[in-house]
């Protein structure tokens, strides 16, 4: 998860009303930024209102836990969800309520559910309307492309998996790394070839036949260009209909977490443990390091829900 309550970017909206609403957007300039949003009554909905009026009908509300494995997700997405509110609470924090009816059902305070990729927690529920609350942290919005977000968007959402649970996907925390914009949408029979454009710091990470999350979406990236800083991905039929990706259009900006065993193969690779096996100057201790490189690389694989 972001931190398991970190947040990430904060994109311009593209709606905005006329009206003079208070803006949002100072959170981009510093951590430190005290912004001030008029939360407007849930009767009257505005991107950038939230009611955090607590609602009478909770049947199944439980007290607050901590969630013990429940930061794991599979880029399976169960559910598109609709924002019913967004903006400022009275607490001086930013949240999301969301309408669901699948994650919702045994859903706790303190879950970890995945919107668009992001790793959020559940911080009020109401089963009878069937719609839960998560809060935004400010890094979370400069991060991710939930700003982008309004009343009546919709956005993947995931539950995280229990430990029993299928690994239909692959292994994703919820953890987003940045974002990429759609550069190119194209159809060809009943699949859409998707292109996005991303920071170069983040292509690193990004190879052919590779896993990627899009949005909270377990994805096979098919070609990489690098001279463009793109990549792009095939939806199928099936996926299409079950994932928000299709519905946005070029311009518009997507979440990305890259695979995580690139950057532990990276961590490792650069805190000098290469040089140390070519600095060895007896064979018998080349082969072992080399061993014990091949058999972390093979454990970080398995953890990662890669397969090489």
């Amino acid at each position: 998860m972001v931190l398991s309550t970190s947040l990430h970017s904060l994109c311009i909206i593209p709606h905005t009303s006329q009206s003079k609403i208070p803006s949002i957007f100072n959170l981009l300039k510093s951590p430190l930024a005290k912004p001030h949003l008029k939360i407007n009554p849930i009767f009257k909905p505005s991107s950038l209102s939230l009611s955090t009026r607590p609602s009478k009908l909770r049947p199944k509300t439980q007290n607050f836990r901590t969630p013990t494995i429940r930061s794991l997700f599979t880029g399976i997405v169960e559910e598109m969800g609709e924002i019913k509110q967004l903006g400022m609470a009275d607490h001086g924090g930013f949240d999301l309520k969301i309408h669901a009816k699948t994650v919702i059902e045994d859903v706790h305070l303190g879950d970890s559910i995945a919107v668009n990729g992001t790793c959020l927690t559940v911080t009020d529920f109401d089963t009878h309307l069937g719609e839960f609350t998560v809060g935004l942290a400010p890094e979370t919005l400069r991060k991710t492309s939930l700003s982008e977000l309004e009343p009546g968007s919709l956005v993947n959402l995931e539950r995280a998996i229990p430990p029993t649970g299928r690994m239909g996907g692959h292994f994703v925390q919820g953890h987003v790394d940045g974002t990429a914009e759609i550069v190119g949408k194209q159809v060809e029979g009943d699949s859409l070839w998707i292109k996005v454009k991303t920071d170069k710091n983040l292509l690193k990470y990004v190879v052919p036949k590779g896993f990627i999350a899009i949005d909270g979406t377990s994805l096979t990236v098919v070609d990489v260009f690098e001279e463009e800083l793109c990549f792009n991905f095939m939806l199928v039929a099936y996926t299409r209909q079950k994932v928000v990706i299709p519905l946005k259009e070029i311009g518009q900006k997507v979440n990305l977490e890259v695979d995580i065993l690139g950057k532990y193969v990276e961590r490792l690779l650069s805190s000098g443990f290469v040089d140390s096996i070519k600095g060895s100057r007896f064979p018998e201790t080349h082969n072992k390091v080399s061993s014990c490189f091949t058999y972390v690389v093979f454990t970080l694989v398995v953890e990662s829900g890669s397969y090489l």
